[in-house]
């Protein structure tokens, strides 16, 4: 396996007496996709700025190619934030121009779907161009480093799809990616995954590494929104699906006996769980007093 260019080890971030990232280690490798999930609040905005060099480790230390993230290593890297990072008052071609100018590169061509909007306001574009204008200024100087942070948030399933695209062409070319996400589906574009909550680091693998040995009742009712309602009321971790409930870490047999004390009738059956249960699970465990 190629040699990481981003590590992170034993990661720590106090705000006072609030600690907002506790112990976290990982890396990333050329090539590589890894997914940084979590709840909002897990940590994983704070992980990145540790990274970026936008704020000092109370403890640990970030490594970025070998060294530290000096300002010649984070040259190597490219950003999208979530608030995009683009100057809204500047044109598209005018953003572009200016991070170029910045790097000492040349001004890359616009997407074809870009060439259009190039002398459009950024604030006046539609999000997902905002996006894809986001994703062209931070490749612009051929990044070996590209760190995104929710970069798909907002944005419509097709603009979603291209933009992945993208990560996926860098990855192809040699590019180290971290990303954070909240669509689950958007996991399994990644090649590896790493788990955050509460500012700790609780899993991390492949999807079914994550997953590990999860369960979840699934629940079918022909009056789900009153079996739903039932199953949230009694303290369970449920999600609804279309008008399929799902409970996760809660046997078929213990839903079912909380249906039957309110005289609600269902189908059950045992199925493995996915990520969004495993977090969901993780939240209402770390919420118990």
């Amino acid at each position: 396996m190629s040699t990481p260019v981003v590590t992170a080890s034993a990661l720590t971030r106090r705000f006072g007496s609030f600690t907002a990232v506790d112990d976290v280690t990982f890396t990333v490798s050329p090539g590589e996709v890894v997914g940084l999930l979590g709840a909002n609040g897990a940590g994983k905005t704070t992980v990145i700025r540790m990274l970026l060099g936008l704020l000092a480790p109370s403890a640990g230390s970030v490594g970025l190619f070998g060294g530290p993230p000096a300002r010649r290593a984070r040259a190597r890297m490219g950003y999208v934030p979530q608030n995009l990072g683009l100057y809204r008052d500047l044109t598209v071609a005018e953003n572009l121009a200016f991070t170029a100018d910045i790097y000492g590169v040349e001004v890359p061509a616009l997407t074809s779907d870009l060439a259009d909007h190039a002398d459009t306001l950024v604030g006046d574009l539609a999000l997902g161009a905002q996006r894809q204008a986001a994703f062209t200024v931070a490749l612009a100087h051929h990044p070996e480093v590209l760190v995104l942070d929710e970069p798909t948030s907002g944005v419509d399933a097709l603009s979603r799809s291209r933009l992945w695209d993208t990560i996926g062409e860098q990855a192809e070319a040699g590019v180290a990616v971290l990303v954070t996400t909240h669509y689950m589906e958007e996991a399994q574009e990644c090649d590896r995954l790493l788990l955050m909550s509460s500012g700790r680091l609780v899993a991390q693998g492949t999807e079914a590494d994550v997953i590990g040995g999860l369960q979840a009742t699934r629940v079918r009712s022909d009056d789900w929104s009153a079996t739903f309602t039932v199953l949230a009321d009694a303290g369970l971790p449920v999600i609804l699906s279309g008008t399929t409930i799902r409970v996760a870490a809660t046997p078929p047999d213990q839903v079912a006996a909380v249906l039957s004390a309110h005289a609600v009738t269902a189908d059950l059956d045992e199925v493995p769980g996915t990520i969004e249960e495993r977090m969901l699970v993780l939240a209402r465990d770390q919420a118990v007093p």
